[in-house]
């Protein structure tokens, strides 16, 4: 099996910084893509805004919302992505969510995984 602990949300001001952190634990083969959601009261998870997400290989891709301001990166070593956020707004107030995709070995066979985070929650005051 495989999770996801994310970690890094608060409260902070317009124009401020913060840096989530998505850290994947488990029996890992490879990470082949992390993504990030956004999802603010009254949606669903799954339905919730693809922020920013990056497959091995490519480059990251952004929604428009947050081009310009968020970047994400990831440490292959450590299993971790890192969505830095950069003058902060307050539509960006939501709950953060990082989506891990690989394969994973389960002491038999290497399997795919698809799994999410609990989730952080993110505040950003006018």
């Amino acid at each position: 099996q495989v999770q996801l602990a994310e970690s890094g949300g608060g409260l902070v001001q317009t124009g401020g910084s913060l840096k989530l952190s998505c850290a994947a634990s488990g029996t890992i083969s490879r990470i082949s893509r992390m993504g990030w959601y956004r999802q603010t009261p009254g949606k669903q998870r799954e339905l919730g805004e693809l922020v920013a997400d990056m497959a091995n290989g490519e480059s990251a891709n952004y929604a428009d919302s947050v081009k310009g301001r968020f970047t994400i990166s990831r440490d292959n070593a450590k299993n971790t992505g890192y969505p830095q956020m950069n003058n902060l707004k307050p539509d960006d107030t939501a709950v953060y969510y990082c989506n891990g995709q690989g394969i994973y070995h389960d002491g038999s066979y290497y399997r795919p995984f698809n799994d999410w985070g609990q989730g952080t929650q993110v505040i950003v005051s006018s």
